[in-house]
């Protein structure tokens, strides 16, 4: 027993240690740091340092902190300011929580439209995962931005390329020109287990290079934050949870195993106030290392689909919904059910119906939406897997060949996207009653506009109207495929926002 005492008492203090830093800290710092992260945090007059016997703390997770925090970098957000748009720092008032009620979210925006262009928008952190410079990182911590700066913990300052972002994992990849950078290689997150001890390493409140300890609380969580805001089209969510703190800042930062590998790239808090409660969220690092991989290789994310219109049974508020419109009996249970298809499905190819109940996925048990988010997730296009299903309670095997959204099996680069794929927005016509009320000669509605996008970056958000494209009246989505089609160079976009003022911007075709 005594022996048993003396291993568990260094992980205990330094979980002492994590706590005791983050809030004494805090306090000595306060609220001048010039980042948007500090005005999440209230400070504590009550809070004072702990005093405590540090020759008790062994070097159990030394090793790991010293080889991440040279490959953890904080990644700072500048944007141009508008009145237009809506601040994408909400963003993270979104992953963290805006303990004001909203009303935090309102003034901060004010102060940032107030504030000069020199200062970020918003700061996270970001994980070095190869010597020349490709760096991963959460979408919200770069979006909506113009320019991005890289700072390693050496303190060098680099500005970044945005190489690619995917809104459905939260994941983006950007690249500094840099030769023999230290970095993290990816661990084989299918293999971690609850109870494991892990570190998450960040640069939350401004504090630069935090190491925090604890352990993997949960696997397979969904928390419905990716697609909460409409940013993810097709949020693919299955979450490693920690009792690590996580606090703003260590966002697109590293979730690390007692080796030093990495694990996960942490990405949100469940918090009612704004900061740490004892729950931690990361994207596990098989899928991220999918992400990064497919942005590297083909541009864009390769993602492949069971094309099925799904039920999670061990939902129990989405059973008694399905219960009440469809006038089922259905049980809250394990699995997904089957409620219908989407055209040119590969599972219905392979001879699933509506009412079947996924159970597995080649070796995976599907015991709810999540789990069956991540094992598709994973896959690309052409990809075939082995899907599990019961019928009549009977299991049943069927091999299902994966699809891209168009019914395609094959990778796409961005040369074979629609020129609405390319700018990342769908158009709708504008009828020709609200045409004659508003004066407007011409016009189309935005729809699905994509987190990230080129529509996006300019200020355009879903139910914008787009009057004109390169000085051309617009009427449908055909018009601006038309005008855009095999178009290079810069693209000059005319439309009319919520409050019915009306801007001309522009980007390059990508």
């Amino acid at each position: 027993m005594k022996s048993t005492l003396k291993k568990l008492l260094p992980f205990a203090v330094v979980g002492v240690i994590s706590g005791a830093t983050t809030v004494g800290v805090q306090q000595y710092l306060g609220h001048d740091a010039n980042t948007a992260d500090q005005s999440y945090f209230t400070s504590s007059k009550n809070a004072s340092f702990v005093g405590m016997n540090t020759g008790a703390v062994g070097d159990d997770f030394v090793k790991a902190a010293k080889t991440t925090v040279p490959a953890v970098v904080t990644i700072k957000n500048y944007q141009t300011r508008t009145s237009n748009r809506a601040s994408d720092q909400d963003l993270f008032d979104y992953f963290f929580g805006d303990p004001f009620g909203g009303r935090g979210g309102q003034q901060k925006q004010r102060q940032q439209q107030q504030a000069p262009d020199s200062m970020p928008s918003g700061m996270g952190s970001g994980v070095i995962i190869s010597a020349d410079g490709y760096i991963i990182s959460n979408n919200h911590v770069v979006a909506g931005a113009n320019k991005l700066e890289v700072v390693l913990s050496n303190k060098k300052s680099y500005i970044a390329t945005l190489v690619g972002t995917d809104p459905n994992t939260d994941i983006s990849l950007l690249k500094i020109e840099e030769k023999g950078l230290p970095f993290l290689n990816f661990a084989n997150s299918d293999n971690i287990d609850v109870g494991q001890w892990v570190l998450a390493v960040g640069n939350p409140l401004g504090l630069n290079s935090t190491v925090t300890a604890g352990i993997i609380s949960a696997k397979g969580r969904g928390i419905g934050i990716l697609g909460g805001q409409g940013k993810a089209t097709n949020p693919i969510e299955s979450f490693i949870q920690t009792d690590a703190a996580i606090n703003p800042g260590n966002s697109g930062g590293a979730l690390v195993n007692v080796n030093g590998d990495l694990i996960g790239i942490n990405s949100a808090i469940s918090s009612t106030t704004g900061y740490y409660q004892g729950y931690g969220f990361a994207v596990p690092a098989n899928l991220a290392r999918k992400i990064v991989e497919d942005i590297k290789k083909f541009g864009i994310v390769q993602r492949g689909f069971l094309g099925v219109n799904s039920l999670d049974l061990s939902d129990q508020q989405q059973v008694t919904g399905y219960n009440q419109q469809e006038k089922a009996n259905l049980k809250v249970g394990s699995g997904v059910y089957v409620r219908g298809f989407s055209p040119s499905s590969g599972a219905q190819d392979a001879g699933l119906k509506a009412g079947d109940v996924i159970v597995k996925v080649d070796e995976m048990a599907i015991t709810d939406f999540a789990d069956l988010s991540i094992s598709i997730g994973s896959k690309r296009p052409g990809d075939k897997v082995q899907v599990t299903y019961l019928r009549n309670g009977k299991e049943n095997v069927a091999t299902v060949t994966l699809k891209d959204q168009n019914g395609g099996t094959s990778a796409r680069s961005k040369a074979d996207l629609s020129v609405t794929e390319k700018i990342g927005a769908n158009f709708e016509p504008l009828n020709d009653r609200f045409k004659t009320e508003y004066g407007l000669n011409s016009g189309v509605v935005t729809k699905n506009v994509t987190e990230g996008s080129e529509m996006a970056k300019i200020g355009i958000v879903d139910d914008y109207i787009v009057i004109e494209i390169n000085g051309k009246p617009v009427n449908s989505q055909k018009d601006v495929e038309k005008i855009l089609e095999k178009y290079q160079g810069n693209v000059q976009v005319k439309f009319v926002d919520y409050s019915g003022r009306i801007y001309t911007k522009g980007f390059k075709m990508p």
